[in-house]
C-alpha cells in the first residue's frame, strides 16, 4: 500500500490517515507532498493520480490511499477501507452502545466544527501566546470536550482513550488534541489527562518528531487567527 499525505505540520486530514494506516497494522509506503510545492501543484491538477498509477480520481487533495487497484482519497473512507480489511474491532468498539457512539462522534468530527478548524489550523511545532477564540469556536470546543466527557465516562474504564483502548475516535480526534495544544486552549482534568495519553503515543510521538523535522512553511499557518 502507498499513503500520500501532506506536511506532516500542518495536515490534519493526513494526520488522521496516518493514525488509522498505522493502527490496521499493515504496511504501507508513505509519500509526502509538500503543500504549497511543485509537487502539490500536480496534485491538485491531477496528474499525480496518473504518475503514481492511480485509476480513480481524488479530487486532488492530500490522503490518498493506494491498495492494488483500488484508490482511496477521504480520511473516513480511508479508515472504513482499512477496517474491512483488517477486522473492524481492530477500529471500533465492540459494545453496541459504545460502538455506536463512536461512530457518532467521528462522523461529527469529519463534518463539523468548522470554526474550530478555521481559527485553529492546525501547526504541530507552533505554541500560540493569548489566542482568544470566537464564541463559535468556543462553542465548538465545549461540544467537543464534551463528547470526550461522555465517552470517558460511560465507555473509557478500560484504558486511558476515549473508549478505553485507541480506535477510531482517537484517530480522528487526534488533530483536536494538536490544536488545543497549540493555542493553549483550557481544558478540565479528565481531558488534560486524555490529551497527554494520545501526545504520548509512540505513533503520535513519531509524527511530532518527523513534523519537526520538516523544513516546509506556510505563513497562512503561523499566526493565530484574530
Amino acid at each position: 500500500m502507498k499513503l500520500i499525505i501532506g506536511n506532516k505540520n500542518y495536515s490534519s486530514w493526513s494526520l488522521r490517515a496516518w493514525l488509522a494506516t498505522k493502527q490496521s497494522g499493515l504496511g504501507f509506503e508513505e509519500i509526502v507532498v509538500p503543500m504549497g510545492g511543485e509537487a502539490w501543484d500536480e496534485l491538485k491538477a491531477g496528474n499525480l493520480d496518473a504518475a503514481r498509477g492511480g485509476t480513480q480520481p481524488s479530487r486532488g487533495k492530500v490522503p490518498i490511499l493506494w491498495d492494488g487497484e483500488a484508490v482511496v482519497w477521504d480520511s473516513l473512507a480511508i479508515l472504513e477501507y482499512l477496517a474491512d480489511k483488517v477486522g473492524r474491532d481492530r477500529f471500533w468498539p465492540k459494545d453496541e452502545a459504545a460502538r455506536a457512539t463512536a461512530r457518532a462522534m467521528v462522523a461529527e468530527m469529519h463534518s463539523s466544527f468548522q470554526a474550530l478548524r478555521s481559527e485553529c489550523p492546525m501547526n504541530v511545532r507552533r505554541r500560540f501566546e493569548g489566542f482568544a477564540p470566537s464564541e463559535a469556536c468556543r462553542g465548538d470546543i465545549l461540544r467537543i470536550l464534551g463528547l470526550w466527557a461522555e465517552a470517558r465516562s460511560r465507555f473509557g474504564g478500560g484504558g486511558p482513550f476515549l473508549f478505553g483502548t485507541f480506535g477510531a475516535a482517537d484517530v480522528f480526534y487526534a488533530p483536536v488534541v494538536s490544536r488545543f495544544i497549540s493555542y493553549q486552549i483550557g481544558v478540565p482534568g479528565f481531558a488534560a489527562a486524555y490529551m497527554q495519553a494520545i501526545w504520548e503515543h509512540e505513533w503520535m510521538q513519531g509524527w511530532i518528531a518527523a513534523s519537526e523535522n520538516e523544513e516546509w512553511v506556510i505563513e497562512q499557518y503561523e499566526t493565530a487567527a484574530a
